[in-house]
């Protein structure tokens, strides 16, 4: 009798009763479909034994593999197949071999091929398919198998994940009965691969999401509900300097140290977080050697569906530049008006004074004046000049006459000018004889010189020797301009060449200037193919260099 869909071999026809072997226990199926009570209650009492058996290896921590290889070698046993094995879908719908029992190696390399070309549709479980299944076991195992019993694994949203099969030889065909109790074991097969893929997509779920915190360019800090840290990630470490293991464990508000704090902050708040509630705030994180750093800390925290507080998660977004914005926004503002503001009053009050009708100035007043009007316009006329070409660099307008020039002789021509502003500095010059022309403008190379000069003179108001000069290199001539004055900080040396920067110092406020020296500077010499850079200590002196490739 061709058994459908699931099973397939000749029933004796001419006997009533056929023996069955199910492991060590002889079974006697008639005609009549009765089994005697006393086996049929060893045999359940077996099968249930085997199937306690499995659910204590679903509930422990055994692989895939492990798991349905107890699971194949139960069924085997229980049904009384010989040789068999489970074969699980792909993501592509293909089958691939996943475990054996009984089965000779070769039989792995004839079942794979055949089994990546079919899918676990309806058509795979049909007669036609199943005496071809079998052909391929019995003619690669060379045994002589004639009776093939198969089940989908089957999970509750009716998708198949895979299927369990089953040979032996002899006459005596599965029976309506075998499938039954095989499907107790492929419903377990089913549970084990659901579970596993369960299981998986959880890990890289769980993967997915700790690559996602770890990369993130914010900090993360992860809180339990006594707001004590789980977790914080690279960026929030280097915002801070505390290691995920120093911070683990670690109430937050010792993890993250705030000063100068606004908003909200539930680090700092002894009451629990309202349900559904997002809190904000900022504040400066503040570390010895470092510059202070401006954040911004959003905290959302999570809860159950009984309101209770699961954890919190806080972001950390640094928003010094932002905060830097604001101030040299407010800082030019105020710069520029007076910057502005000194030379057109002087101007005007001079001009006023000199048309002044009941007043008869001498010869040699009237040439002070005239003096004090000219410096105070071409203050003016460089500050303006300066905020133009700050425009022009920003728009990428910034136009350069090329020619050979001598940087000895455009620093000696800058430095003169300065050196009649100055009795307290002495500007020394350091020029190779034979130092190489450069391809420049020369305009501009004048306007980079005078910033260093200017600052340099700025900078060092004990007075001292600004040294300017300058050497060659294989392709290329570097100059600099040094001084004994204040120096510069290291945190603040990577942003002397920002637009509007000006060094956090006691000078400032008394020394004139918008902060465009610095960034005319680096845009000039960049815009010449060059580079420029300084070194700096405080209280011993600054030395700016910049390098212009050599004329050929």
């Amino acid at each position: 009798m061709i058994q459908s869909r699931s099973s397939i071999g000749q029933a004796g026809r001419k006997r009533n009763c056929v023996p069955a072997a199910h492991g060590r226990i002889l079974v006697t199926f008639c005609s009549s479909g009765i089994m005697s009570l006393s086996l049929f209650s060893s045999y359940r009492q077996r099968q249930l034994e085997a199937l306690l058996e499995i659910s204590r290896a679903l509930t422990s921590r055994l692989d895939l593999p492990s798991l349905l290889r107890t699971i194949l070698s139960y069924a085997a046993e229980i049904v009384g197949g010989e040789v068999g094995y489970i074969a699980l879908t792909t993501p592509q719908g293909q089958l691939r071999l996943a475990t054996g029992y009984g089965l000779p190696s070769k039989v792995y390399n004839a079942l794979a091929p055949y089994l990546a070309q079919r899918k676990a549709d309806g058509d795979f479980w049909n007669e036609a398919e199943l005496r071809r299944h079998l052909g391929i076991v019995r003619e690669a195992s060379r045994l002589p198998l004639e009776q093939v019993i198969a089940l989908p694994l089957v999970i509750e949203d009716e998708e198949v994940v895979g299927g369990i099969f089953l040979f032996r030889s002899g006459p005596a065909a599965f029976t309506a009965g075998d499938r039954s109790l095989l499907r107790d074991f492929a419903d377990q097969a089913a549970i084990a691969v659901r579970n596993a893929r369960q299981m998986e997509q959880l890990r890289a779920e769980k993967a997915r999401v700790e690559a996602i915190i770890e990369n993130s360019p914010n900090g993360v800090m992860i809180l339990d509900p006594n707001l004590k840290v789980l977790i914080v990630n690279r960026a929030f470490s280097k915002l801070t300097g505390v290691s995920p293991q120093a911070a683990r464990g670690r109430p937050c508000s010792e993890v993250l140290k705030l000063e100068n704090t606004t908003g909200d902050h539930l680090c700092l708040s002894a009451a629990p977080p309202p349900p559904t509630s997002v809190w904000y705030g900022e504040g400066d994180i503040v570390r010895p050697g470092y510059k202070r750093v401006t954040v911004g800390i959003n905290y959302y925290p999570l809860f159950d569906r009984n309101g209770h507080l699961l954890n919190v998660i806080a972001t950390l977004t640094d928003i010094t530049r932002f905060r830097e914005a604001e101030e040299l926004k407010s800082t030019f503002i105020s710069v520029i008006s007076h910057e502005l503001k000194t030379p057109v009053s002087l101007i005007k009050g001079y001009a006023s004074t000199l048309t002044r009708q009941d007043a008869n100035w001498s010869p040699e007043m009237v040439n002070e004046i005239g003096r004090v009007i000219e410096e105070e316009s071409d203050r003016l006329n460089h500050l303006i000049n300066n905020l133009l070409d700050a425009s022009r660099i920003q728009a990428g307008a910034l136009e350069l006459d090329i020619d050979d020039v001598s940087l000895a002789h455009v620093a000696r021509t800058a430095s003169e000018r300065f050196q009649t502003q100055t009795e307290a500095h002495q500007i020394e010059f350091d020029f190779p004889p034979d130092l190489p022309l450069v391809r420049a403008d020369e305009r501009r190379i004048r306007q980079v010189f005078d910033n260093l000069i200017s600052n340099a003179i700025k900078y060092s108001p004990e007075g001292g020797v600004i040294r300017v000069g300058a050497w060659a290199e294989e392709d290329r001539v570097v100059a600099y301009v040094a001084d004994q004055g204040v120096g510069i900080p290291l945190d603040e040396q990577d942003s002397v060449f920002d637009r509007f920067y000006r060094v956090d110092s006691s000078l400032r406020r008394s020394t004139q200037g918008v902060g465009l020296g610095l960034f005319l500077v680096k845009a000039i010499v960049e815009a010449h193919g060059g580079e420029v850079w300084l070194r700096s200590q405080p209280q011993k002196g600054t030395t700016f260099f910049f390098a212009l490739p050599r004329a050929e």
